[in-house]
């Protein structure tokens, strides 16, 4: 079981540009197009079809995040996620995670700001088991008094490992509760240590009853299997749970204008090598005009997307003072999003020095733009990298679980490549002019204690 600041991190190149996965739709797979369709009880159902190999990955997606969670109860969608590998009326605890190991497959979950997700990677002829043991914990948990006191524990204790023993992780979670006045991205996924003390059985059975229900959720199933199969067998099992109540519209505090520049600094004896990064509350692909996010992920290529970019082959190639300098976008948000640019100085430089340059190049696009080579070859690295998304099912089950959970639809993925391929330079430019001021910023300084006050 994984929390955003475990899971967005480790994917994040994949999934900060999520919206790419459409890149199957100019590829042509002879497996057959992707299908969507709703059970009778509100279930949206998503297959993928793809037989290179005979696996299958089964995924859950409930649409409820951390920034979903009533005020002063963070942390219970983290939470949440542990207790539903507990016990149910059907199977004992340990019972579903003993069969997916039996089989030689695999299992695991993520909560994030957005959405809930739950998968398990196996052979195609252990589809309905999984189906059976998801559908069966979907409603029928026990919720006792025992569990919720033991699995409490066990997350106090993750946030003292993952986040208060490491000083990025500390300064992360500062940062966004600068960047973030009024939005709840400003509160971490697993929650604020004195507000996840205090979660009990009446907070998590009143959360099961509310979002854990099939008009909440999306399946996806991507793999070696055929539509019509999978519907049989969610009809069979998931469409057999009663639908819940109608939810209301996903509707959250806005975030005012931004109109200041702001730093959050973090000094501890644990840091050996200072890193810095700057961030900007942009448009994500569910909020944006249309034609900006794609323009925000083209410019994020261009800027820092990887070793062709600006900043990597100014500062770490041509100047050599930086060990490393990027930038990323994370589209997916059901809300508005932030644009990030990051570095790390190498060998006698200075943290400053490394900061000057990488607003000097964000300040040129800003000004300049991009050229239209520059542009096609970002669009064609950018899209090219997405395409091995294909060679790996569940990458292909993320790109459309979490389109799905944040507003977005099968056909919004199929139409990227065309809107990605339509961005103009012009576009770009505007997008980095209107957006990345630095006198409406975020930056985060993390610094070994020697540099204190530097």
């Amino acid at each position: 079981m994984t929390s955003q600041a475990e899971w967005l991190r480790g994917t994040l190149l994949a999934l900060a540009l999520v919206m790419t996965g459409p890149v199957l739709a100019d590829t042509k797979p002879d497996d057959g197009k992707v299908t969507d369709f709703l059970l009778d009880n509100g279930m949206e159902i998503v297959v993928i079809p793809d037989h290179r190999a005979p696996i299958v990955t089964h995924m859950v997606w409930y649409k409820i995040g951390s920034a979903d969670e009533p005020p002063g109860k963070s942390g219970i969608a983290h939470f949440f996620e542990h207790l539903m590998f507990k016990a149910t009326t059907n199977h004992a605890a340990g019972a579903f995670d003993g069969a997916v190991s039996a089989i030689g497959g695999s299992n695991n979950a993520f909560t994030s700001y957005d959405y809930t997700a739950f998968y398990e990677t196996v052979v195609p002829q252990a589809l309905e088991q999984m189906m059976d043991f998801e559908a069966d914990r979907m409603r029928n948990l026990i919720l006792n008094d025992d569990v919720i006191a033991t699995e409490r524990d066990v997350i106090l204790e993750e946030r003292r490992s993952r986040i208060d023993s490491n000083p990025q992780a500390v300064l992360g979670e500062e940062v966004d509760a600068t960047l973030w006045q009024n939005q709840p991205y400003r509160i971490p996924v697993i929650g604020w240590m004195q507000e996840m003390e205090k979660l009990n059985r009446t907070d998590a059975k009143a959360f099961y009853d509310k979002y854990y229900t099939p008009n909440n959720a999306v399946l996806v199933v991507a793999g070696d299997v055929e539509p019509e199969v999978v519907k049989a067998l969610a009809e069979k099992t998931y469409g057999k749970i009663a639908r819940g109540p109608d939810l209301p519209p996903r509707i959250r505090p806005v975030e005012p204008e931004q109109n200041t520049r702001r730093t959050v600094t973090l000094t501890d004896a644990r840091v050996s090598v200072p890193n810095f990064s700057t961030q900007w509350v942009v448009p994500s692909y569910h909020t944006a005009k249309p034609g900006e996010a794609e323009a925000l992920d083209l410019l994020a290529e261009i800027l820092g997307g990887g070793s062709r970019s600006r900043l990597h082959q100014q500062l770490v190639v041509k100047q050599g003072i930086a060990a490393e300098a990027g930038a990323f976008f994370q589209g997916t948000m059901l809300d508005a999003s932030n644009f990030t640019v990051y570095g790390a100085p190498r060998g006698d430089a200075k943290l400053a020095d490394v900061q000057a340059a990488v607003e000097v190049e964000v300040a040129r696009i800003a000004k300049d733009g991009v050229t239209p080579g520059e542009l096609e070859k970002a669009k064609d690295r950018f899209v090219r990298s997405m395409i091995f998304a294909r060679d790996k099912q569940d990458s292909m089950a993320n790109i459309y679980g979490a389109t799905l959970a944040t507003g977005g639809t099968v056909r919004d993925v199929e139409e990227w490549p065309g809107r990605i391929r339509k961005v103009t330079a012009d576009e770009v430019k505007a997008v980095a002019a209107r957006y990345l001021n630095l006198n409406h910023s975020t930056s985060g300084y993390l610094l070994p204690q020697t540099q204190a006050g530097n």
